[in-house]
């Protein structure tokens, strides 16, 4: 018997090879479609409108997007292709080359993952990748509370994660659960509580 071996994609084939129609990421070589309930859109969706509400009323710098890819890189420097829930991108880095497809090498501002049934993904992998690209500030919106207890605490609670880079380039991390108000560093001005983009 003959085993064959697959191909691993690099980042720039998965760009040329990735389906057009659904969601797809670039993991461990190899094209993965990404699958959301309504649910897990709709808690992406009020945290995407929240930003471009912020944006514009302060006239900030960004552009929030629900396509973009960004070339990470895992801990045995394998090229990955990230898609966030939201991606808050500065906005000159964006239109730098508006003919280019949506994908980025250089980190965004702000990247959110909405937590769903590969919760360990956006816990441990995602968040060592945007470590290591240099991304200021990602949050992880476990709406279900389906991370585990190591993160959750017990009994488990609905909880957004807030990771901020720190001068020595490490996550420093923050929960918010309930009537706690998120703080941001990319919106300082934000007065959402973790209730009210978990519970649309």
């Amino acid at each position: 018997m003959i085993a064959t071996v697959t191909q691993k994609l690099t980042f720039d084939q998965f760009l040329v090879e990735c389906p057009e129609d659904g969601l797809y990421e670039l993991v461990n070589g190899e094209i993965v479609e990404m699958n959301a309930t309504r649910n897990h859109d709709d808690v992406a969706d009020f945290s995407a409108d929240s930003f471009k509400n912020e944006i514009q009323r302060l006239s900030l710098n960004y552009v929030v997007k629900n396509t973009a890819v960004i070339r990470t890189v895992s801990k045995a420097g394998i090229e990955q292709g990230r898609k966030p829930d939201v991606s808050v991108v500065d906005r000159d880095l964006w239109r730098s080359n508006r003919s280019a497809y949506s994908a980025l090498q250089e980190p965004i501002q702000l990247a959110v993952e909405v937590t769903s049934t590969n919760w360990d993904d956006d816990y441990i992998d995602k968040l060592d990748e945007y470590q290591r690209l240099g991304i200021p500030e990602y949050w992880i919106v476990d709406y279900l509370a389906i991370g585990s207890r190591e993160f959750l605490g017990n009994p488990k609670v609905p909880t957004i994660f807030v990771h901020l880079l720190d001068a020595e380039g490490n996550y420093q991390t923050t929960a918010f659960k309930g009537s706690d108000r998120i703080v941001s560093r990319t919106f300082p001005e934000l007065t959402l509580t973790a209730e009210q983009v978990m519970n649309v």
